[in-house]
Formats: C-alpha cells, sequence, structure tokens
C-alpha cells in the first residue's frame, strides 16, 4: 500500500463501499447523479426526498451505503435496494455550489463547515466523519471496524472533479477492488465462474477466474445481466498464458476452451486474498455486479 500522507493539513474519511453520489438541487428540483452520470431518483426516490429542504441551485458530492445489522458498509444490501431501504443512506463529504454561488475554490475546511450547516436532518441523510489522526491510528481503526481503506484530503484542498493531483488519495487497506468481466465459464445454472481482468492502458490483462461467492440464485442473476455481452471474441491481451502456475491461476488454451467471452463492458466487486507475482488473483470471491463504474477506468489497485 503506497504511504499515507499525514500531518496537519491532512484529515481523514472512511472509504465506504457504496455508489458515488451526486445531488443537485435545481428548479426545486432534486436529481441523483451516478459517476457515470446517469439518473438514479427512481431507484431510490427516498434519498431524492431527503434532499429536498436543500437550497435551490445547490450542489453536493458523497457516497451512497447500505448498513447492515452491524453497522457496517454491505454493497451486497446496497445491490438489493428494493427491499433495503430503512438500510441505505447518503453520506455527503463536500458542497460544490450553494444557491447558484461556486464554492469549488474554497478550502474543503470551509466548504465541509458550509455542507453540515445546510445539509437536511432525517434517517437516509449524514455527513461523512473527517478526523485528524496519526495515519498508523487511523489504519488500525479502519482494519479493527473491518472497513473497506480510507481517503486521505488535504483540509485547504479546492475542489477540482476528476483530477487526480494528490490533494486526495484513497487507500485500500482490504484487499478487493473492481474488476472487468471478460468472460464465464457456463454451468447448468448459468455460471460457474467469472473470467476477470484489468487493463494495463489499452490492454485488458487477465487476473483470474472466480468461483467463490456464488449461490444458485446468483450464478442466475449474473448470468442474465451480462448473456446479452457475448462475443466470440477473446478480450484479454495476455490470453492464452503458457502454464497454469504454481497455485493454478494460469487460463492455459486448454483451459480457455471451457470459457465462454463477453464484451468487456461488466464490473465485478471482487475481494481476495493477494496478488501473485503473476498478477493473478489468489482465494477470489464473488461480490456483486456493479454499474456505476466505467470499465475503461479499472486498473489494478494494490
Amino acid at each position: 500500500m503506497p504511504r499515507v500522507p499525514e500531518g496537519p493539513q491532512w484529515s481523514f474519511e472512511f472509504k465506504l463501499d457504496g455508489y458515488r453520489l451526486e445531488a443537485v438541487k435545481s428548479a426545486g428540483k432534486i436529481t441523483l447523479y451516478s459517476r457515470r452520470q446517469n439518473v438514479l431518483n427512481t431507484k431510490f426516490p427516498y434519498i431524492a426526498a431527503a434532499l429536498k429542504d436543500l437550497p435551490d441551485e445547490t450542489v453536493i458530492d458523497g457516497e451512497l451505503v447500505a448498513l447492515a445489522s452491524d453497522g457496517r458498509p454491505n454493497f451486497n444490501l446496497l445491490q438489493n435496494y428494493r427491499s433495503a431501504e430503512s438500510h441505505i443512506i447518503y453520506y455527503a463529504f463536500d458542497l460544490m455550489t450553494l444557491k447558484g454561488r461556486d464554492l469549488t475554490q474554497l478550502p474543503l475546511s470551509e466548504r465541509r463547515e458550509v455542507l453540515r450547516s445546510i445539509l437536511p436532518t432525517n434517517e437516509h441523510l449524514g455527513i461523512s466523519i473527517a478526523v485528524q489522526k496519526t495515519a498508523h491510528d487511523m489504519i488500525a481503526l479502519v482494519r479493527e471496524q473491518g472497513i473497506e481503506g480510507i481517503v486521505a484530503k488535504r483540509t485547504d484542498s479546492i475542489y477540482q472533479p476528476g483530477k487526480r493531483n494528490g490533494s486526495w488519495t484513497k487507500h485500500r487497506i482490504s484487499l478487493g477492488q473492481e474488476f472487468v468481466t471478460g468472460g464465464y465459464v457456463p454451468s447448468n445454472l448459468g455460471v460457474d465462474s467469472l473470467v476477470v481482468g484489468f487493463y494495463r492502458g489499452s490492454d485488458l490483462i487477465y487476473a483470474g477466474r472466480v468461483r467463490a461467492g456464488f449461490v444458485p440464485a446468483t450464478r442466475r442473476q449474473v448470468y442474465g445481466q451480462i448473456k446479452h455481452l457475448k462475443t466470440d471474441r477473446c478480450p484479454f491481451a495476455n490470453l492464452p498464458e503458457k502454464t497454469a502456475g504454481r497455485w493454478g491461476e494460469g487460463l492455459t488454451a486448454e483451459k480457455m476452451t471451457e470459457c465462454a467471452w463477453l464484451k468487456p463492458e461488466a464490473v465485478a466487486r471482487i475481494e481476495f486474498l493477494e496478488w501473485t507475482g503473476a498478477d493473478h488473483l489468489r482465494h477470489a470471491k464473488f461480490i456483486a455486479l456493479r454499474d456505476d463504474k466505467d470499465p475503461r477506468k479499472v486498473v489494478r489497485e494494490t
């Protein structure tokens, strides 16, 4: 893991496993935008309703999260949003526009103070907690709580959407990330395992086959979500591999005959034990498909 920055100019927030969501109040109406600019009002009408008292011409940024009974974020629960309404909370962490005034050039610390003063209070809304601890103490807390990771932010930083300039840095503590689904091994239930990878430049690199984490219902459900992406062409630039490798994660020409290929458009959340020296996953487990991630931006994170 890259070194976590620290010092009086840095604050830490928990990296929550949910949907990044931008909420816009304009002409009296709330619109919820995903990272890919999809409108999510139909999926989460109660979040739009919870934000109805925001001032007009206001834009906030945050993360939509489902909390399990133990208080921890649970992405699977978020996927079942129709039955999990009472568990879903929008945690705001930034304010870009207030009553038509651009606040992006103000320091983060000031933007958060204003956000705290205008955010409505109800069961579906909260403000992402920002603390100033040592990096060592923050990492220990995240591990103790079983949370995905941390986000380090300079308190004097301006808001720069889509830019990686070092003022905001994400640090994953547990091993897990999104992968592009480029194929699958079929079964009588639809999917036996997924064939996943990540982008390195313009090349999709094979990382492993993922069989753990499925139950019969999810095998059928995932198949239903990916079957329209079937193609005759293998999308991975580094296949076939010459050998199966020490732990059998390699995909040889012989094993490739078992696979059905997909256009690389579906993204899956995968947890795993470790990376091997050959950029393969060990002990990988399927968590969920997610539609809020751009496949072309899926790279190796750890």
